[in-house]
């Protein structure tokens, strides 16, 4: 069971005891991502998430590190469309410590200016590593087909041109405008004292309340996309419009999504890899949001296999379409869910993030027992439906990058 305390000010405050756990993993969580952001602002988020490591007032970047290791503690952060999350985790006896390292970073760093000139040099060293991996590639291009027009199509890294325009006051400004208290969850999971959570509470309860950032809606277009690059292979993204991950059918998605392409026993790796030999990788995946989302599958082929392998996926689609899975399919994949769930709540970490993402982007926490019943009521009628409503080639979209064809010749592939 986990505890919550809402402070005055629109902190939320989730925390969860692990028995027999010698580790704490503490995490705030924050509101604000990339969709939240300005176009002339595109890479804020990602950039602030930076510069929380580069010093405070109290420690210069090389202090937070040696602080850092001094205890073993394990610090990190990351940045989505959605929210940004920064973390820690330490051995429960040096909690105190890391829970004052991660708050001095995450509230009060110093955005100096030739940091800002530092790690905008290591902004654009990263642009540049995405832009060489073709995987990565070709996702961000379906994202900015298919979403068009609104931040959703824009990179979480911004560009060359926005990241140009930043410095420190600016992004300091950005960080107080969107850090709000109403958009900030802290989650703490592991060995922690009553003292340590009281701690916590005191250094969110003095944030000053403000306005909570709001999004710009988005909807999915159906979309081609080609990007010629000098690579072996052809990668190829085929997208379909999904849902929202506040969506009822949340649970009836990722079970299918599993039984599509989510491991070896899956059809489209059976099929496309196992039976016919057409790749190395393929797979599909789920990139849902707050009001919108889709279902995509990858596949990285050689030019000479790549009508095949299309073909392939559609044939693998559209008779998942008309039949929907086989009762063993849909018992396999519930039983490899559920057992995920299980064994990642061994791991202080998992519920750490489980708690604090929860919290966040659904309103509430879904504790473990309420995802399995909904994981246990899925159908396979539930899974044939969706499959129909899901599979429909006139709002399909194709990203694809390498020794490519043209966008016309993807568009009349998919009966454009």
């Amino acid at each position: 069971m986990y505890q919550q305390i809402a402070l005055p000010n629109g902190v939320r405050v989730l925390t969860q005891e692990v028995p027999g756990a010698r580790s704490a993993a503490l995490g705030f969580f924050v509101g604000a991502g990339s969709r939240h952001e300005k176009p002339a602002d595109n890479g804020a988020a990602h950039f602030i998430e930076h510069m929380l490591f580069k010093g405070t007032g109290r420690r210069s970047a090389a202090q937070l590190a040696r602080d850092m290791d001094a205890i073993g503690g394990q610090f990190n952060a990351y940045t989505t469309k959605e929210h940004t999350c920064f973390y820690g985790r330490t051995l429960d006896r040096h909690l105190d410590l890391g829970l004052d390292i991660l708050e001095d970073m995450v509230f009060h760093s110093r955005f100096d200016q030739e940091d800002v000139e530092l790690e905008r040099g290591v902004i654009l060293e990263e642009i540049g590593m995405y832009e060489d991996a073709p995987e990565d590639l070709v996702s961000e291009r379906l994202a900015a087909a298919v979403y068009k027009g609104t931040a959703l199509a824009r990179p979480i890294l911004g560009r060359e041109a926005t990241l140009a325009a930043m410095t420190g006051e600016s992004l300091r400004q950005w960080q107080r405008e969107h850090y709000r208290p109403g958009a900030i969850v802290a989650a703490l999971a592991g060995s922690f004292t009553q003292a340590q959570v009281d701690k916590l509470r005191d250094c969110l309860t003095g944030l000053e309340p403000g306005p909570v950032p709001k999004i710009e809606t988005a909807v999915y277009a159906p979309a081609v996309t080609a990007r010629r690059k000098a690579t072996e292979q052809n990668h190829l993204i085929l997208a379909f419009p999904a849902f929202s991950y506040l969506d009822d059918r949340r649970a009836q998605l990722m079970l299918f999504n599993a039984l599509l392409g989510g491991g070896c026993s899956s059809r489209l790796f059976q099929e496309v890899r196992e039976k016919r030999g057409l790749c190395y990788s393929v797979y599909s995946y789920v990139a849902d949001h707050e009001d919108t989302g889709l279902l995509g599958i990858y596949t990285a082929v050689s030019r000479e296999q790549e009508g095949e392998a299309l073909d392939t996926i559609r044939e693998v689609v559209c008779r998942l379409a008309d039949e929907g899975p086989a009762q063993e399919e849909l018992d396999r994949v519930r039983e490899q869910a559920k057992a995920n769930l299980l064994m990642g709540a061994e791991s202080v970490q998992s519920r750490m993030s489980q708690l604090g993402a929860s919290a966040l982007l659904y309103g509430r926490v879904r504790e473990e027992a309420e995802i399995l019943e909904l994981y246990d009521a899925v159908t396979r009628e539930e899974l044939r439906e969706l499959a129909g409503t899901l599979f429909r080639m006139e709002r399909a979209s194709l990203s694809a990058v390498g020794r490519v064809r043209t966008v016309q010749d993807y568009a009349h592939w998919l009966g454009r």
